[in-house]
């Protein structure tokens, strides 16, 4: 059955790609729209109690939409000067939001209590080079069971950890050997799981970061690349992740984990991807509903909750975030 939802495709040089009626046709958002020409999209996120309430971070900072992407404006502040790479809204209170930044900024963090209308940057020790250049935030993870417990990754400077919501930050998962991290993300299982996504492996902790486990990538998956990671809204022992041969890599797939990651499926795709599989998506209204982009531009979609998929016919430049809005 087909979804009513709103699709949203975030890209690199392209802004946002919009579509209202599933994908069969697509709307690039233009300069009489809100956003300017040609924006670095890196992040979308939406409201969790208004889902039509979504955020874009760019390269000039962020942007509002309150009708499910159709327009914007930008939001002035702090920020503004900065790229902006990730985000994460509290669940329980959705005035909370973090923004993490990075190239061609500096990293940092930045905290709104007001809905993302202001920003305050908190301190968080970084370094100023790595080995890619500047450093960039590409993950923040707000426990669901305890929402002042956050986790930030930085690529590439490891692992952070705040304990009173984002307002400090301190090292953590010293025993994850690669800082190399692309993405975080956190379930309550059971058991509440910390998911750390690096550029060669998974690690996983059950215990509020003290100790990490290696899924070990190189005998688990068919690829060694992963990057983006997404856990079911409806069920949280179930995971999905993109991954791919390398950067920016010549094919990869989606990997599905219904046991909080202990073990893992190969969901194929049915017309190879050009590159490394990079963004996923799971629709908040529909459990069966998913996407999937690579980093070169193939979309794919599923309404069977992964078990197949199939290519949209759209392409797009590079995508680096997937969203689905319900109507």
């Amino acid at each position: 059955m087909a979804d009513e939802s709103t699709i949203l495709v975030g890209t690199v040089g392209q802004g946002v790609m919009r579509s209202s009626d599933v994908g069969d046709t697509w709307q690039r958002i233009s300069v009489n729209q809100g956003m300017y020409q040609n924006p670095m999209v890196r992040v979308l996120a939406n409201h969790p109690n208004q889902p039509e309430v979504v955020f874009a971070g760019t390269e000039r900072g962020l942007f509002k939409s309150h009708d499910a992407g159709q327009n914007w404006r930008r939001i002035v502040s702090p920020l503004s000067e900065y790229s902006v790479w990730a985000m994460a809204i509290d669940p329980t209170d959705p005035n909370i939001i973090l923004a993490g930044t990075g190239t061609p900024s500096s990293v940092a963090m930045f905290r709104s209590d007001d809905g993302g209308e202001n920003w305050e940057r908190r301190d968080m020790e970084v370094v100023e080079e790595c080995p890619i250049g500047n450093p960039q935030m590409t993950g923040i993870a707000i426990d669901p069971t305890n929402p002042k417990s956050v986790w930030a990754g930085i690529e590439v400077d490891g692992l952070r950890h705040s304990s009173d919501g984002g307002y400090t930050w301190t090292k953590a998962g010293t025993d994850i050997p690669n800082l190399d991290v692309h993405n975080v993300a956190i379930t309550f299982g059971p058991p509440k799981t910390i998911i750390v996504v690096v550029n060669n492996d998974v690690f996983t902790s059950i215990d509020d970061g003290a100790t990490w486990e290696s899924i070990g990538i190189k005998e688990v998956f068919p690829y060694t690349y992963p990057r983006g990671i997404k856990v079911h809204p409806g069920y949280p022992s179930t995971i999905f992740l993109t991954i791919g041969d390398t950067t920016p890599g010549r094919t990869g797939t989606v990997m599905r984990s219904k046991d909080t990651g202990r073990t893992w499926e190969n969901l194929s795709l049915p017309t190879p991807p050009n590159s490394a599989m990079w963004a996923v998506d799971i629709s908040s209204s529909n459990d069966q509903l998913a996407y999937a982009g690579s980093r070169y531009g193939h979309l794919y979609r599923s309404d069977d909750g992964g078990d197949s998929w199939n290519k949209m016919w759209r392409e797009f430049s590079e995508i680096s975030s997937v969203l689905s809005i319900p109507k």
